[in-house]
This record gives structure tokens, C-alpha cells and sequence, in this order.
């Protein structure tokens, strides 16, 4: 058993995970400290409201609420963990999508310009199609199809000008960001007919998806119950009251795709080997421009993919006017990788952890007097260790080798064979014994290596 973990423990995956459990205990004490030290400072607080902090940051998933005596309640609560999954449908979309590039060797900081194409093309034609001319399910698939296309295209901008002009990635991605959000920002200001006119204090709001675009008096109008929305498979059953829906486990599909794609194909392996050496992969035949550009449109589709499934939820509403900015889910994207060390199962485990995050900080906000952002300190201090993930996994290297020359260094000594060796009687040393063995035995002894 020791042997099984001792090589185990050798495994690059393994100290990939180690070093990632390590980012996330240290993020969760940063984030307890932090609290520890509000509650001790601050007039209104105490040790106990900190306390309540901690467990709350730590456990928060399962809290229930407080009792009538105002003690915090425990246990399982389909709705906190059902919000849960469907928060992480996204993240675990644009995780993949930049995990994507990490492995051909680019960094996607797009992924938000490309999520916001996918979201405004996702909503068109979920609002454009009559559902009632069309079955919902078509029209939700035309529309989640159509979202991850706009993805990809927006996606292969960068990757074009990378792979032609050889103009950095970053660059171009943050360009075609703001290109985006000013895009979408100005589509949807101009075009009236998607603004929500049916409930008069949502003017600034998209319509949701679960609006279907009907006939009414010769008028084209949208009326609530006849529109698209993602099926639920069964999970509201499971986690009732909650936002959750089938978009987690195409969301876990999709990852599992990408994972045969990335690992056991023959264009996986292509898209690596740019990443790894463009150079060296060109002159090995394969096609690097080419490759590059598809690494871009394949991690723009996953972004796209990503808003697609939040906004056919049919319970998302889109609010046009703050798309000013850039979507934060897209900027969660890097953490969800970086935390996965690329690896696109690990993925899905990362984007569920963030989504979690986000739940304990609502959690924290509405059960104690302490600020959801403490939660963010947490989210932030994660991602700075998993950044520094490399050192930490040369650290437990290091140490490994420590233990090793330490065990080796207080074994007894081995006999070298000449220690019982007859002494001739004139007292000369005997001969070296390595002369009289073949070459390659000796090197062998030597540690080297015949070339």
C-alpha cells in the first residue's frame, strides 16, 4: 500500500490536484481570517457574529436558515445547491473555453466579448421564432446552435489575427471585447422589439426566453408560458424551488467531449503541439494557422455555449443597458481553468466550486451582518495561488527529493564488493573490478547513458 501511494504521489496529476486543494484551503482560511478580524475590530460585531461568519463561508451550501431562537440551522437545501448547479452551468462553459486555449498555448481573455455575442444572438432567435408555428424544442436548439456560432466567430477573430499577422492574442481579445459590449449594448438599444414593453419596470430588461413571440389581434406580441426554456430532466423534482435545469449535465457532457476531443483524437493532439511549438509543429506537417484559428473558434463556441444555456433557462432575464461593462462570468472563466490545472473534467468540479462561492456569499449577506465580497477576497486569493500552482508543485517536488536524499544519506552502507575482498599479501590495493566489466554495465553504475 505505502508503494501504491508513494507512486501515486509521483504522478503529475497528482501533485496538479495537491497543489490546487492547497490554493483552495489557503483561499478559505484568507477568507476566515479576514472575518475573524472584522468581527474582533469592528463596535457592531463579535468573536460569536465571526463565528457564524466562518461556518457560514465554510458550510454555507448546507445552512437552512435560523431558528426561532435565531441559531443558524443546518442540512440539506435543494434550493441553495439546485442555484448552485445552475450558476455553474456557465462558469464550467467559459472554464472550458479558456482551458481550451491554455492547452493549444493561447490565453482567451475573450471569453467575455464571446459570451455576449452568444447571449445576444441566443436571444434573438429564441424572440424572433413564433414557438407557436415552430415545436419550442427546435427553436431552443436553433437558438443554443446559433449562440455557440456567434461564439466561435467572435472567437476566431483573435485566432485569425494571431495565426496571419502574428499580433497577440491578449491584444486582440480585449479589443474585441469592448467591440462586443458596445455591439450588443447598441443592437438592443435600437431595436425595440426585444426590450421587455409587458412589464413596465423592466424596460431596461430583455425579454426572457420563456416569452414566445405571438399573434395577438393581427399583432405580434409576447406573452409569458408560450416560449423557449431549457427542459428540466427531472432535477426540479430533486431540487425544488431552484433556478437549476438540464443545462448542468449538457454543460457536463460538453466537457466530457472536449476532454476525448483534447486527449484521444488526432486533432487534440495537433492543437497541442501548436501550443506547445508552433514552429517545430509546422515543420512537422501540421497545419498551424489553421489550428490556431480553430483553438480560438472552438473556445468562443464553448463561451458562446455558455450564455446560450444561462438565457434559455427561461428564468434569466438579460439586462442590456449594464453589457457597458464586461460580463464577470466570462473573467470567471480564468479561475475555473487555472484551479483545473486545464484539464476539462477538473473543469467541471472548479466551476461548480466557484458557483458555490457565489451561493456563500449570498448565504453570508442575508444570515449575517458581514459583506458577500469577503467571499470575492476568497475567489481572489484562489486565483493568485492557482496562478502560482507551478511553484507549489515545485515545492512538493522539492520536498519529495528532500526525503529521498534524506533516506538515502541515513541507510546503512552497501557493499561495494571490495570491502571483503582478499587483500594481496604485499599490501597494493586489489584492481578496479570496473575495468574487467563490459562498457555499457559500467555506465550503467555510473548513472550515464550510452548514446
Amino acid at each position: 500500500m505505502k508503494d501504491f501511494f508513494s507512486v501515486l504521489y509521483r504522478k503529475e496529476g497528482t501533485r496538479s490536484v495537491i497543489a490546487s486543494l492547497i490554493s483552495i484551503v489557503i483561499g478559505l482560511l484568507v477568507g476566515s481570517l479576514l472575518i475573524l478580524i472584522v468581527g474582533a475590530t469592528s463596535k457592531n460585531l463579535s468573536l460569536s457574529t465571526a463565528w457564524e461568519g466562518i461556518r457560514i463561508v465554510l458550510m454555507g451550501i448546507f445552512s437552512t436558515g435560523r431558528d426561532a431562537a435565531g441559531a443558524l440551522t443546518w442540512g440539506f437545501n435543494p434550493q441553495s445547491i439546485g442555484n448552485m448547479l445552475f450558476r455553474a452551468t456557465p462558469l464550467i462553459l467559459t472554464g472550458l473555453s479558456v482551458a481550451v486555449a491554455f492547452k493549444t498555448g493561447l490565453f482567451n481573455i475573450g471569453a467575455p466579448g464571446q459570451y455576449l455575442m452568444g447571449t445576444a444572438v441566443t436571444l434573438v432567435i429564441a424572440l424572433s421564432v413564433p414557438s407557436g408555428s415552430i415545436p419550442a424544442i427546435i427553436v431552443w436548439l436553433l437558438a443554443f446552435l446559433g449562440g455557440m456560432l456567434a461564439g466561435a466567430l467572435w472567437g476566431a477573430i483573435p485566432g485569425l489575427v494571431k495565426a496571419f499577422l502574428n499580433i497577440n492574442e491578449v491584444l486582440a481579445c480585449i479589443m474585441t471585447n469592448w467591440i462586443a459590449a458596445n455591439l450588443v449594448t447598441w443592437f438592443f438599444d435600437s431595436t425595440k422589439v426585444f426590450q421587455n414593453t409587458v412589464e413596465n419596470t423592466k424596460s431596461g430588461y430583455i425579454y426572457m426566453t420563456d416569452y414566445g413571440r405571438t399573434m395577438v389581434d393581427g399583432a405580434w406580441t409576447y406573452v409569458r408560458g408560450n416560449g423557449v426554456s431549457t427542459p428540466k430532466m427531472g432535477l426540479d423534482r430533486i431540487f425544488p424551488g431552484s433556478q437549476v435545469n438540464g443545462g448542468i449535465l449538457i454543460a457536463i457532457v460538453i466537457a466530457v467531449v472536449i476532454y476525448i476531443l483534447m486527449s484521444k483524437t488526432t486533432l487534440g493532439y495537433q492543437l497541442k503541439a501548436c501550443g506547445s511549438n508552433r514552429h517545430a509543429a509546422r515543420y512537422a506537417g501540421v497545419n498551424d494557422r489553421r489550428n490556431i484559428v480553430l483553438s480560438m473558434a472552438i473556445a468562443g463556441a464553448l463561451s458562446g455555449a455558455g450564455a446560450a444555456l444561462y438565457y434559455l433557462s427561461g428564468n434569466t432575464e438579460f439586462f442590456w443597458s449594464t453589457y457597458q461593462s464586461l460580463p464577470a462570468t466570462g473573467f470567471n472563466g480564468i479561475p475555473v481553468a487555472l484551479l483545473a490545472v486545464n484539464n476539462p473534467i477538473a473543469v467541471i468540479f472548479t466551476g461548480i466550486f466557484m458557483s458555490m462561492l457565489n451561493i456563500v456569499g449570498l448565504q453570508l449577506t442575508n444570515l449575517t451582518a458581514y459583506n458577500e465580497y469577503i467571499t470575492d477576497v476568497i475567489i481572489a486569493t484562489i486565483v493568485y495561488l492557482s496562478a502560482f500552482s507551478l511553484v507549489i508543485k515545485m515545492l512538493l517536488r522539492g520536498r519529495k527529493k528532500h526525503k529521498a536524499a534524506a533516506t538515502a544519506h541515513t541507510a546503512p552502507a552497501q557493499g561495494t564488493g571490495t570491502e571483503n575482498a582478499p587483500q594481496p599479501a604485499d599490501g597494493t590495493p586489489p584492481e578496479d573490478t570496473a575495468k574487467d566489466k563490459a562498457p555499457d554495465t559500467a555506465q550503467a553504475e555510473e548513472g550515464g547513458e550510452r548514446v
